[in-house]
């Protein structure tokens, strides 16, 4: 059996952090508006401790998938 490697091996590992980066930007954006599914608050409950850590998980996600998809971009 071989190995990926290569250019298929790359793009694969920019999908892949792009895809799970899209999937924590929605579950931290979930979190901070509706309170699903890590708040125990109400959902408007802006006085809640981990509104910061949502916010922060937002903009790190979205680091992340700029950075994949710039590496993405480079390798095509």
């Amino acid at each position: 059996m071989l190995a990926l490697r290569g250019a298929v091996m790359e793009k694969g590992l920019c999908w892949a952090a792009i895809g799970v980066s899209g999937l924590l930007f929605v579950i931290f954006l979930l979190d901070l508006v509706a309170g699903i599914p890590f708040s125990s608050g109400t959902p408007a409950d802006k006085s809640s401790p981990f509104v910061m850590v949502d916010i922060m998980g937002l903009l790190a996600a979205a680091i992340i998938a700029y950075l994949g998809y710039n590496a993405l971009r480079d390798i095509q």
